[in-house]
């Protein structure tokens, strides 16, 4: 029996909510993960369901009513940004953006509801989005719905985004629940300019919101540090009974955007560390989502490495995607400054979370 599923659909690959610049490479690299996907032979293990639209009664546990209204007409009109001038408006853009969180909604229910373990959306990940905004080629925010469907079911939830850009729209709009919030991503003068260590959260949710900002250049050694040092004994104290992971690539070293310099090592290791957690933890419940990612082979190969680490697939054929499309060579070493600088931040960040009750003392 199959318990892992990516939700896909043909109408993924003419949807994109970026200026047109990189309209081509946010919709082809959908299309190399999916012949990947073929090629390798995934659907002998893994469901593929057609994605769904999301109801309006299902946006509204995240976004304000004002701003899906105003995405609406936007759609309608076709003129302008629904931002401040990276998210183009165009005819339609309001129903697209219903499938292709209404994808990510449709797997994480399926999970609740034991028919699948685990899942992955490629066309999701937009973590930008605010509770009454659009930024950053996000609409809607499906990181944040796939914590609060999770959470209406009771269960103790985690989102793990490990995005080369901050998840701000994620942070922001569950600043204030005690639901665990863990983004990676690259900081100093670098968009969104949010995710400070010091920003934890407010009210219930103070110590809740964690970040691990890595400066330019940052390398696998200092990504498995961090996971070693804070991510991993944090969801051991935390234990989490379901994961939502946005698994965005740009933090790659081949992304022309980001400027961090991440192989296969890492990406193979978060793989891991999730089937781990989830299979000790969550009973196997983890959604991916797919996030960003500029440079549409190596997006597209991270995704096959890290989904076969997290589904249910023979060993043999996990090994064989790893050694056919890992980076060659692949593990990158950061400078010593970078070093001192994440040592820094962990120790700053293990003090902050123990003084919450959040790491044992």
């Amino acid at each position: 029996m199959k318990d892992s599923a990516i939700a896909f659909s043909e109408k993924y690959l003419k949807i994109a909510f970026t200026p047109p610049s990189l309209t081509w490479n946010w919709r082809i690299r959908n299309k190399i993960f999916k012949d990947l996907f073929d090629q390798y032979g995934l659907n002998e293990y893994v469901d593929v369901v057609e994605p769904e639209p999301i109801t309006e009664e299902e946006l509204l546990l995240v976004h304000d009513p004002e701003f899906i209204e105003y995405v609406k007409k936007k759609s309608e009109t076709g003129i302008g940004y629904l931002d401040y001038g990276d998210t183009p408006a165009y005819k339609g853009v309001y129903e697209d953006a219903l499938l292709v969180v209404g994808g990510t909604a449709k797997l994480v229910k399926l999970i609740l509801k034991g028919v699948y373990k685990s899942g992955f959306n490629p066309q999701g990940g937009f973590h930008h989005a605010q509770k009454g905004a659009a930024a950053g080629f996000c609409v809607f925010n499906d990181v944040a719905l796939a914590v609060m469907l999770a959470n209406k079911e009771k269960l103790r939830v985690a989102a793990i985004d490990i995005d080369g850009h901050h998840g701000d729209g994620t942070q922001f709009i569950l600043y204030d629940k005690p639901l665990l919030k863990i983004s990676f991503h690259r900081y100093g003068y670098f968009y969104p300019g949010t995710g400070d260590i010091n920003e934890l959260g407010e009210g219930a949710g103070y110590g809740y919101s964690v970040n691990i900002p890595l400066p330019s250049g940052a390398g696998d050694d200092v990504f498995k540090m961090a996971l070693n040092e804070i991510v991993i004994p944090l969801l051991e104290h935390y234990k989490p009974e379901f994961i939502v992971a946005q698994m965005g690539v740009d933090g790659h070293l081949g992304d022309p955007l980001v400027d961090l310099r991440l192989t296969s090592k890492s990406y193979r290791l978060i793989g891991q560390t999730l089937r781990y957690l989830a299979e000790k933890y969550a009973q196997g419940r983890v959604v991916g989502l797919g996030g960003g990612g500029y440079d549409p082979d190596n997006t597209s190969r991270m995704w096959m490495i890290m989904i076969s680490e997290i589904f249910n697939i023979p060993e043999e054929l996990r090994r064989r995607i790893y050694d056919e499309l890992r980076d060659k060579p692949e593990g990158t070493l950061s400078t010593e400054q970078v070093v001192e600088t994440i040592k820094h931040r962990i120790d700053r960040l293990k003090k902050s979370l123990k003084e919450v009750g959040l790491l044992p003392i």
